[in-house]
């Protein structure tokens, strides 16, 4: 686990704490969805420039499988749950009880099963936030998409990028057993809720 040095070292301690805390409970509703075969490790908590995300989280020049979903309200954020399209398709082919599809056009119930997969994990990894920081929140409905990662990410960090010289990011990843799937999960919460994060003790 690796936490970036800085001035606000012990507000990174607290963001941890949290967000490792929501890791946890979504890693539990993981492994019930799946039959108990995967697992979720918080990863990092970092704050950096705008300028060096796209260095520091090198997301390809390929074309990935994602599932978005936001916070709605005062208080927001976006998860954004990443897959190669090996990966995507065998988490698919797993939920749906079939055999790895080839065609190249993903079918519908390939969307659902993997739009659910983000919906249970956002729904576990936002009620465990909510708790701690004593808030409600509403996630969006969850969104498949095939797009460039930088893009997406990028357009999640524009609303902090605003407020603040430095973004915060929570990267997750997966694990089958002690093997690291090549899946993961970016938390970006925008101000308000970077805020109110921080605020927890």
């Amino acid at each position: 686990m690796e936490i970036t040095k800085s001035d606000n070292g012990q507000q990174l301690q607290v963001l941890e704490r949290v967000l490792g805390a929501a890791t946890e409970e979504a890693s539990q509703a993981m492994s019930v969805w799946t039959g108990g075969s995967i697992s979720l490790s918080l990863d990092c908590v970092r704050e950096m420039p705008l300028e060096m995300v796209t260095q520091e989280f090198d997301l390809g020049m390929d074309l990935l499988t994602m599932v978005v979903l936001t916070i709605e309200g005062e208080i927001g954020g976006t998860m954004i749950l990443t897959f190669d399209e090996e990966n995507g398709r065998r988490l698919a082919a797993t939920l749906l009880g079939q055999e790895v599809s080839n065609d190249p056009l993903w079918s519908a119930y390939e969307q659902s099963a993997l739009n659910e997969t983000g919906n249970i994990l956002g729904c576990a990894y936002f009620n465990a936030i909510a708790r701690l920081v004593n808030c409600e929140f509403v996630p969006s409905p969850p969104t498949f998409l095939q797009d460039y990662g930088v893009c997406v990410l990028q357009h999640a960090l524009m609303d902090q990028a605003q407020d603040a010289m430095d973004v915060l990011i929570c990267q997750t990843t997966f694990l089958q057993g002690n093997e690291k799937l090549n899946w993961n999960i970016l938390f970006v919460p925008d101000p308000k809720m970077r805020n109110t994060l921080r605020s927890v003790m």
